[in-house]
């Protein structure tokens, strides 16, 4: 229609540097993800001094609604209106977040400016992701693979010590200001050297959509955080979220076959590789996160490893997915082909996942390191794959909301992860202590089922060896649960389409379910 049309304009030169420009994105997929990992490990500071701990889920709560919600609005406005000012848009609301959430007085100030941060958070990652494939042919974006995987994995290793570190040394207000000097450094070079064709969209913004998306998101999140802590499953409150997400999101999905301009133009799913990765990015995001939160607790609790290093517990895990991932992208690089690494990934975090299903309180730490490492190998095949084929699969022109799409599934699939998983770890930890220490063993979980280590070391031996069974029977629990869901990242696998990846070597043809994957890629400069 012609009220729809996006009037663009040559860019007046191509980058100086992509390699420079790579510097930036890097940076800022740091910010975005080195961000809760710092944070959480200064909220005890934090609370300590602000108080109202009974607020203190909101602080994490605000901040991934308001990342969730946004991310798919900040996907289409970089397909609309540009993806250059989109991006630095969404850099400078994360970094006035950061500042306001480093000077609030008390808790409602900081998830107020939490949530400010979070909204600027939504476009950090879709940014980065829309921008390499705007820049790099998918053919080509399998070099950068492993650097992304590799700030990927700094991030989960590092963001404790460096959170620990700041909190211990400068305050906790540090956590949420050394995002600023970084955000500027690469505002700066983004500003200086990337240079993207200009967009006008004459269409309007669907606030409609904006707003029943929101809402379908809002919900979801909801659910997924407060099912089993706050309230029942079956509660009032949780059944209520729930009706209010389903209506929210079938109001979306109809109004998006009607509005001139949707936010997530549904035929982009016509794509069955489009779809088939949305699904196995929602399934590594169940199961990535879900394995990172219970593996440092049982290696901590059953294991006696020491809490201050948490994220280095899960090196042999992140280490195995960096090296499968820069071979990864080498192979798909050099001969195009890609669709082996989403079967063979998801075989291997499979095995994985069953694997660490079978740890008890004799496994040693080696062996729990190789069984991490086999779900990192696995995970290493998916990360980057699922983006790559995503993008390859929809035109120039929706490169945005396929980016912030994969995205949001990814983010939704580590929500229900981690919610899920920790309903079915909570009881199965309640259950066994009840079993094994009677009244003293379900008071003592009664509360919560992850003891920090000063409680532990506070119980009798009694019941800190139960408390060690029943660690070990909710780990099995909730990692078993994370391989036969990762079955179905397998089944969607096999039924992944191997398009030619554009940019080059020939062209896919204009025919069938991938017909889209012909647009080409702007060319940069060789570095």
């Amino acid at each position: 229609m012609a009220d729809t049309q996006t009037v663009e304009t040559k860019p007046d030169k191509q980058p100086k540097s992509v390699r420079v420009v790579l510097l930036a994105l890097m940076i800022t997929m740091m910010l975005a993800m080195l961000d809760n990992m710092i944070v959480g490990t200064a909220m005890p500071t934090i609370v300590g001094e602000l108080g109202g701990l009974e607020h203190l889920s909101w602080v994490v709560t605000a901040y991934t609604l308001a990342t969730a919600a946004s991310t798919p609005i900040w996907g289409k406005l970089g397909d609309m209106y540009g993806r250059k000012g989109a991006f630095m848009t969404s850099i400078v609301i994360f970094l006035i977040g950061s500042a306001l959430s480093g000077m609030a007085q008390n808790m409602s100030e900081l998830i107020g400016f939490r949530a400010i941060q979070g909204l600027g958070a939504g476009g950090l990652m879709v940014g980065v992701m829309a921008i390499i494939g705007d820049l790099i042919p998918p053919r080509e974006r399998g070099k950068y693979q492993g650097m992304m995987a590799g700030v990927m994995a700094l991030a989960m290793i590092g963001g404790p010590l460096v959170g620990g570190t700041i909190t211990d040394n400068w305050g906790w207000r540090w956590s949420f200001y050394i995002n600023l000097p970084l955000g500027v450094v690469a505002l700066g070079l983004i500003s200086a050297v990337l240079h993207l064709p200009k967009k006008r969209a004459k269409a309007g913004i669907d606030y409609l959509g904006v707003a029943l998306l929101t809402i379908g998101i809002t919900s979801i999140v909801l659910v997924t955080t407060w099912g089993g802590t706050q309230y029942a499953w079956t509660s009032a409150r949780i059944m209520e979220l729930i009706g209010i997400g389903v209506a929210a999101l079938i109001g979306f999905v109809f109004w998006q076959t009607k509005a001139a301009e949707p936010i997530v133009p549904l035929h982009i799913f016509r794509s069955r590789n489009f779809t088939l990765m949305s699904l196995i990015g929602f399934i590594t995001g169940f199961v990535m996160f879900g394995a990172t939160l219970y593996l440092p607790l049982y290696q901590q609790s059953v294991q006696g490893a020491s809490a201050t290093n948490s994220g280095l517990l899960l090196l042999p895990m992140l280490g195995a997915m960096l090296v499968t991932s820069m071979v990864a992208g080498r192979v798909t690089t050099n001969t195009g082909r890609y669709k082996v690494f989403p079967v063979v990934g998801s075989v291997l975090m499979t095995v994985g996942l069953y694997l660490l299903s079978t740890m008890d309180t004799g496994t040693s730490r080696f062996t729990s390191g190789v069984f991490m490492a086999v779900v990192g190998l696995g995970m290493g095949c998916l990360m980057q794959i699922t983006m790559l084929v995503a993008q390859n699969s929809v035109e120039m022109k929706d490169m945005g909301v396929a980016s912030s799409s994969t995205t949001l599934f990814r983010t939704l699939g580590s929500s229900f992860g981690v919610a899920i998983m920790g309903a079915l770890f909570n009881n199965r930890v309640q259950h066994v202590m009840s079993e094994r220490a009677g009244a003293l063993g379900a008071k003592i979980t009664e509360k919560s089922a992850a003891l920090d280590a000063k409680s532990l070391a506070k119980l009798p031996a009694v019941a800190r060896e139960a408390y060690q069974h029943a660690v070990s029977a909710g780990t099995h629990s909730a990692f078993l649960l994370g391989s036969v869901v990762a079955v179905g990242a397998l089944v969607a696998a096999v039924f992944v389409k191997e398009v030619a990846l554009r940019g080059t070597g020939p062209a896919a043809p204009k025919s069938g379910d991938d017909a889209e994957a012909v647009a080409q890629a702007p060319v940069v400069e060789a570095v």
